[in-house]
């Protein structure tokens, strides 16, 4: 089939670049090549057992039916209390609406919010989906990039600098994939202060990592700020701090008028989110042993593949603050070549990479960081070091 028969938002939409880069790296381990995948962002833990417990209790007592759009209320009334408790956000269960992941909840919330040819202004580096997702709508993407030096993180200069008359969202994650960077309070607050003099922007805050932060200072919600708190959208949800990534629930929290705009068009698309995968859910946050374990976890492999990443000749590397990810500027290599193939950019090497080393990452260009490649940590120690020994050993072989 011709692609002149699909609709034209789908030929200007971007396959998924750390997806695309799973399905090479599982042709390449099919083939029977001994593939490290770091492409992925999905922990390598199991779901907890009292997750599990009440899914398979759920079966059993039979919650197999519909649930309403926006879910279950006990699973709303605990994600309520969790956003009092821990991250003082004032909001009730009527101010929460589950979806079927934190991606589909991105996207439930641009869809309703950006009218043609409005403006979201998304922190850079960014991950893959945001831009994707603000083109589906219509809206136009007006990316600000956080610089190197300052850990790829974005200045309120810059910020204010971005903002029209037509800006309608300023979107970010923290900690922020791909980068593992956190903004601060103080660096929060500051953006708080200039949205608050544009009373018809709204922020969109993605806070999917925020229990894989390893600050002192640990994680902090902008819409805990009073002057804007109506105007934040909190997105979460239970993939990487539970490692429930194929149970897909994700949640907003907001102003009960835009939960209820994103109960309108989700109960026109998918309805409510899988009744058992809620059940577990609202379990989750009544024992927190496993999301601590797996925090300690990804912060010994964020220092082991720090460590290692140093050695590799011509990696510049900066200490990611949180998530799983590691985010090298690999731009020394552009230009060098094997003999047969001169790298031209991140998206060669991450190719190359994959056909020299047998180790999957993704391109940094995806992201918005054209110098850059990503490295997931969320996988065994051993397999973190034998992936670094071999990215090494190829790209000193780069000339």
């Amino acid at each position: 089939m011709s692609n002149n028969l699909l609709a034209d938002r789908i030929n200007a939409l971007e396959e998924s670049a750390t997806l695309a880069m799973s399905k090479k790296s599982r042709e390449l381990a099919a083939q029977g090549h001994k593939v490290i995948n770091l492409s992925v962002g999905e922990p390598d833990f199991k779901t907890p057992p009292h997750i599990c417990e009440a899914a398979k209790k759920a079966i059993d007592d039979g919650f197999h039916a519909y649930t309403p759009v926006a879910g279950i209320p006990e699973l709303r009334t605990a994600i309520a209390e969790k956003l009092q408790r821990e991250n003082k956000l004032d909001w009730k269960a009527e101010n929460v609406l589950v979806s079927t992941g934190a991606k589909h909840s991105l996207a439930n919330i641009i869809e309703v919010l950006v009218k043609k040819g409005e403006e979201v202004i998304i922190l850079g580096p960014y991950w893959v989906s945001y831009a994707e997702m603000v083109k589906l709508a219509e809206g136009k993407s007006v990316i600000v990039d956080g610089a190197f030096e300052n850990d790829f993180k974005v200045t309120p200069e810059q910020l204010e600098a971005a903002i029209t008359d037509k800006t309608k969202i300023v979107m970010y994650a923290s900690p922020n994939n791909p980068t593992g960077s956190v903004y601060s309070e103080k660096e929060l607050r500051a953006f708080a202060a200039i949205i608050a003099k544009h009373p018809n922007i709204f922020v969109l805050a993605d806070e999917i990592y925020e229990y894989i932060n390893f600050t002192k200072e640990g994680h902090f919600s902008i819409g805990s700020v009073p002057e804007i708190k109506d105007r934040v959208i909190t997105v979460n949800g239970f993939s990487k701090g539970f490692a429930m990534t194929g149970w897909r629930v994700g949640f907003i929290a907001a102003a009960k008028w835009i939960v209820d705009a994103v109960d309108k068009l989700q109960g026109q698309v998918t309805s409510g989110t899988n009744s058992i995968a809620q059940k577990a859910a609202a379990v989750a946050f009544t024992n927190m042993d496993a999301p601590k374990m797996m925090l300690e976890a990804y912060h010994r492999r964020r220092d082991l593949v720090i460590g290692k990443l140093k050695e590799v000749p011509g990696f510049k590397v900066r200490i990611p603050d949180g998530a799983f990810y590691a985010f090298p500027d690999v731009s020394y290599y552009f230009g060098k070549s094997d003999g047969t193939t001169t790298i031209k950019n991140a998206d060669e090497l991450s190719l190359w990479l994959l056909e020299k080393a047998h180790v999957a990452t993704v391109t940094g260009n995806a992201f918005g960081a054209p110098n850059c490649i990503r490295l997931s940590t969320a996988t065994s120690d051993e397999k973190l070091v034998e992936a670094i020994d071999r990215i090494k050993a190829a790209v000193i072989t780069l000339k």
